[in-house]
């Protein structure tokens, strides 16, 4: 009987097992492999109380994910991506209110999942592709540039381009000839008494153009292309100079001073 009764016991323990794997949620058909299962304490036995480390205790705070869009899938689920931080993307994938995965993709490499035949990746610029088994890989859409061209108070054009090689300007003159092209790397630009440059100011980049012969008079543009600040010298006042008298009867013309 005793032997009998282990026998059910054990029995009994092997399909609870088999039970909880079956209870899995779906989303473990996108993760890489499954987790192995911490140890646990047993009964009775004293552990001793568990001290942070000093990396736990010097780690970073994680940084913030700021939602960037949501992506219909090839099987008509969805991801929603998320930005962590420079070269961070996630990607939560749903199947209706189920979570079946997140991607990610850090410093350039992109992230791949799966789930009953269906394909996702979340590419190194935040982008998403989807396709079914069957059906051909698409190729990731190139990146958007927006360019905007403003008209500068000296005459030339400004063309304001933001786009996958970051933000640039390129200065021509109205003929369409190029005077110069500025970046972050190369932020200034001079040209005939011109000064152009690109100025960071927190998170936001601005195009300004300097007056050098007018006294350092300038102008400021944010990168759609509209003025956003302007700034004015004072012009010098100008030096009284000596006046030319001519007598109404002819005669020799007399040069002087003329009077405050």
């Amino acid at each position: 009987m005793r032997s009998t009764r282990r026998t059910t016991l054990r029995t009994a323990a092997v399909v609870a097992g088999a039970a909880t794997v079956l209870a899995l949620p779906v989303g473990s058909a996108f993760a890489d492999s499954p987790a192995a299962p911490e140890p646990r304490a047993l009964p009775g036995i004293e552990q001793p109380p568990v001290r942070p480390s000093a990396d736990t205790q010097h780690r970073p705070a994680p940084e913030a994910r700021a939602f960037v869009t949501v992506v219909k899938l090839a099987d008509g689920s969805v991801a929603k991506v998320y930005k962590i931080g420079k070269s961070h993307f996630e990607a939560d994938v749903f199947a209706g209110s189920v979570k079946l995965d997140t991607l990610v993709s850090r410093s350039g490499a992109a992230s791949y999942g799966r789930s009953n035949g269906l394909h996702v990746v979340l590419h190194p610029n935040g982008t998403v592709t989807s396709w079914l088994d069957g059906a051909p890989k698409p190729k990731p859409k190139p990146e958007v540039e927006s360019s905007v061209r403003v008209a500068m108070p000296d005459g030339r054009i400004a063309k304001l381009v933001d786009g996958p090689r970051g933000k640039y300007v390129v200065v021509s003159a109205p003929n369409g000839h190029v005077v110069g092209t500025l970046d972050l790397k190369r932020p200034s630009v001079q040209n005939d008494g011109w000064t152009y440059e690109l100025v960071r100011d927190g998170k936001r980049v601005k195009f300004v153009v300097i007056d050098g012969k007018g006294g350092g008079n300038s102008w400021v543009y944010d990168f759609d292309g509209r003025l956003i600040e302007r700034y004015a010298v004072d012009a010098p006042k100008p030096k009284k100079d000596h006046v030319r008298v001519v007598p109404s009867g002819g005669g020799t013309a007399a040069v002087v001073p003329a009077r405050g």
